[in-house]
This record gives structure tokens, sequence and C-alpha cells, in this order.
């Protein structure tokens, strides 16, 4: 029989929140929807064990908004999509709150965990039985739950342009994957996506196993009493009632993504190795202009990257819709009015670099904790470098101007002009964003620096473990959602080898 909170829970937009009074207990709670908590979640109700999945944002459908609108963001994103981490380069991030995290906001964009970052996380955590031949069935099982697809056409011309310019100058340039759901409507011939996130594929799995769903829950620490994991929270939402929370499990997995998962654990008093090691993908954009219409109405989204130059820096195409391509002018204040004549004939690209390192760390009093990020020269190189090769890339494509966002950067309308671009950007003139977090309980057998042992578990603790992005030991270099579901699969596989009977639990 249902209880209230799970009433609640199932209703995605109650009218009012009445938590019962007694503490609600499982086998198993997941911190976190996204995809590593999700796909855990779902694999541990499978096998029989008691699952709470809870989550601080609201259960919505996959097409409550339009993709990348305004609504989506003030819907999905945490504090509307407006974080920033501070330091040697302001850098903007984003982050998922609602019921399947990032899949549900991001372009889908599918790739296998690089060799190269699997070389780097062994060589600096050590992480135990890490390697392609033992991550390959992960990759396997996770691919057949969300089934990353190749496009059925040719591609958006945007996209296009940048294969068309990367291969003038003979780069190497691919198509990526995307998790999402192809199909060619009759009547029209045009082709209808679906994109293949969470809430799409194993969120419903996870609920016809048995796994609870709670929603619009804000875990604010971890205590443990009498062999139990105590979870305090609140439960609501703006405009509904706040009322505190009270949950219990033998076992904690928190998965609520590389920023919120440290914090968590800081104010819950554990903080060896938590939070120090943030890492990401920084990126910087570009502003494109060609004499042709390129960004048409309805077109698919861009899916070539440019991997002519990895590790260092990878090259590829955002959505551009009117309202980003304004955004991302805001350096050239000047031009922002050609968004509204040019939009059709405007692009945005990206130069997106494994740089930087940062901090996460919590205040009291203050619901979100503080970023700082830092650069050193070699990055800030691969920034310009990256830039120059960007524009190259471009021009051999056809464009007529580019617009680099860089504080007081010139219009760009030859490749002469790239060497406008410093060689070493100076942090202070860069605008960067940041799209993928990673490494902030990083795992891995390296007691120097690993929050927890190569599967998750949280050292020191018993029935502790931390899954998602936070426990990969660096940057991906690669898309990161197909290594953050591998390594939540192969991590989920060894807890419940090493789950004990109940049984043995209950004596």
């Amino acid at each position: 029989m249902m209880t209230d909170i799970e009433r609640q829970a199932a209703d995605p937009v109650p009218e009012r929140v009445v938590l019962p009074r007694e503490t609600l207990e499982a086998e198993v709670i997941v911190i976190g929807s996204g995809p590593g908590g999700t796909i855990t979640a779902m694999q541990l109700a499978e096998a029989g064990c008691d699952v709470m999945l809870l989550e601080e944002g609201p259960r919505l459908p996959l097409d409550s908004a339009s993709h990348f609108s305004r609504d989506e963001i003030v819907q999905k994103y945490r504090n509307g999509g407006t974080t920033v981490g501070f330091g040697t380069g302001k850098t903007a991030y984003v982050e998922g709150r609602c019921v399947g995290g990032g899949s549900e906001v991001n372009r889908g964009l599918y790739a296998r965990l690089s060799p190269d970052a699997m070389a780097e996380w062994n060589r600096d955590c050590a992480v135990d039985g890490l390697t392609e031949a033992a991550i390959q069935p992960h990759h396997e099982a996770c691919e057949a739950l969300v089934r990353p697809s190749y496009l059925p056409d040719a591609g958006s011309p945007l996209s296009l342009k940048l294969h068309e310019g990367a291969s003038r100058l003979g780069w190497r340039v691919e198509e990526v994957p995307r998790l999402v759901c192809y199909q060619i409507d009759p009547k029209t011939w045009h082709v209808i996506t679906r994109k293949q996130s969470m809430t799409e594929t194993c969120v419903p799995k996870f609920l016809r196993a048995g796994g609870r769903l709670l929603t619009d829950i804000r875990v604010l620490r971890l205590s443990r009493s009498a062999g139990q994991w105590r979870v305090h929270g609140l439960r609501g939402r703006e405009g509904v009632a706040v009322r505190s929370v009270a949950l219990a499990a033998e076992t904690v997995i928190v998965a609520c993504g590389p920023i919120q998962a440290p914090a968590l654990l800081r104010r819950s008093g554990i903080t060896r190795h938590v939070g120090n090691n943030l890492r990401f993908h920084p990126m910087i954009k570009m502003v494109a202009v060609f004499p042709d219409e390129m960004n048409l109405p309805g077109q698919l989204d861009p899916v070539h990257e440019i991997k002519q130059f990895d590790p260092r820096f990878s090259l590829g195409c955002s959505i551009s819709s009117r309202s980003l391509l304004a955004l991302t002018m805001v350096d050239h204040l000047d031009h922002v009015a050609d968004v509204d004549e040019k939009w059709r004939h405007m692009g945005i690209y990206y130069v997106q670099t494994t740089g930087g390192r940062g901090l996460v760390r919590t205040v009291p009093t203050f619901n979100d904790p503080i970023v700082t990020l830092r650069y050193d020269a070699a990055d800030m190189r691969d920034f310009g470098e990256g830039l120059r090769k960007l524009g190259e890339c471009l021009f051999a494509a056809g464009a007529v101007a580019l617009y680099p966002a860089m504080a007081g950067a010139p219009v760009l309308r030859s490749p002469a002009d790239l060497r406008r671009i410093p060689i070493q950007m100076p942090p202070e003139q860069a605008n960067l964003s940041a799209l993928h977090l990673f490494a902030t309980c990083p795992m891995g057998e390296n007691e120097l620096r690993c929050a927890t042992d190569s599967f998750g578990k949280v050292r020191g603790t018993d029935g502790l473990h931390v899954t998602g992005a936070a426990v990969l030991p660096g940057a991906t270099i690669v898309n990161p959602q197909g290594a953050v579901m591998a390594i939540a699969h192969r991590n989920a596989i060894r807890f419940l080898e090493r789950r004990r009977p109940r049984s043995k639990r209950l004596q």
C-alpha cells in the first residue's frame, strides 16, 4: 500500500505537501536521478533490492517544454541555468535539476570511455580493473537500454560546415552518435526525433521493478545511527509548503552530481579528498556568419566534431537558436543587432578542452556550494590555439565573419585576422562555459587523492557509496554520458556481488 509521500511522488505537480511523521525506510537509498543514479537504482531494483530513488527536482515529461528554450531552462536546470565558478577565469556551468538529470537537457551526444582518459585515471588514481576489455560489456549493456543512433540523413547545414572545413584541411572529423530515436514521418517525410533520456528508458524500468521514486526532496545531510544511514532533508518546491523529511537505509548511494555530491558529503562531515579535484570540459565559443542560409527551422541538432587535436582540445558545433546566438554575441555588443537580421546565416561553434582544476566548498547558511576554478598557462594556450584552428576551419568552409567569445575581441573577416587571437588567451578576456563536470569524489586505490575505492565505496565508512560523474577520476575527453553510465553499471554490479544475503543482514 502506498504511503502519502509515495502518492505525492507519483504526482509531478502536487497541490500541497504533507509529509508523514514516521521515518521512511529502504534497503538502499540512491540520491540523484541522473544517468549514474538511475542506472544504479534500476539495476539494484531489478536484482531484488528495496530501492528508494530521491530527486531534488520535479518529475516532468521529456516534452514539457521545447528543447533549449527558456521554459526548459527554468523548469529543469538548477538556478535557472545561472551558476558560475570563480577564480583565474570566470566559467559559467549548468546542472540539471529534475528526474533524469542532465540526460533530460543535454544533446545526448554519445561516446564510449576514451582510452586516453582511462590511461590517465589509472596513472593518477590506480583504478582497479579498469581496462577497455573490462568496461566493454558495461558499455554494451547501457547501449542496449539507450540505443545510440547515427543520423538517418546528411545532417544539419551548420554541422556539415564543420565537416566540410575539416575535410578541406585534412583533419580528422567524426559524426558523434546521439541517444535519440530517429523516425521518418510518413506524411511529411521529415525526421522526427525522440531523445532516449532516463525518463524515457531507465526510470520506467526502475519503477516496473518495484523501485520507489520520491521527488522534490533536497537532502541536507547524512548521519549514521544503529547501523543505518539517516537521510535528513526537506520536501517541497517553490510556492508549496516545505517540510522536513527523515529517511533511513542500510546503504546510501550519492549520485547527485559533481557539485552537489561533494557538498552533501562535506555537510555530513565527510571531507577526505572530497571536493578537491573538480575537473571539467571548459569551452570557448565563436559565432560564424556564412553567405547562405545555414540555420534552418526544424533542422536536426549538430553532431560533427573535429578530433584532430584530441586529447588537448576538440572542435564542434552547438545549438544555434536566435536567442542563444544573441547570448553568445555578448562580447560584441555593437553587432548584437545583426542577429535579428542574419541569424539564419549564423552558427555557434566551440573549442572544448580538458584543462582547468577546481574546488567545491560549502558555506554555512548557503544552499549552494562555492565553486572556485583555476587555469594555468598551458590551459590558456589551448584556448588560444583552439580558437585559431576553429577559425581556420570555418573560413575554409566559407565563413565571411567570425565573432570570438572574448572581451574586446575584433570581428575576424579573413584567415589573416586569426593572428589577432592571442596565442595564450588572457584568463580575464575569455568568456568560458562548461557543460561537463567530473571528479570531485574520485575513485581508485591511490589513497593520497581518492575519496572512494575503485568501485565507489567511500573510504572509512560502511554502506556509503558515490556514483555518477563525481566518482570519475578525471575528465572524459569525449562526451561523458556514456562513461558515466558504464562506470555506474560496473560499480552497481560490484555492489550486488558483495551484497550480503538478506537472511544474514537480519541476524
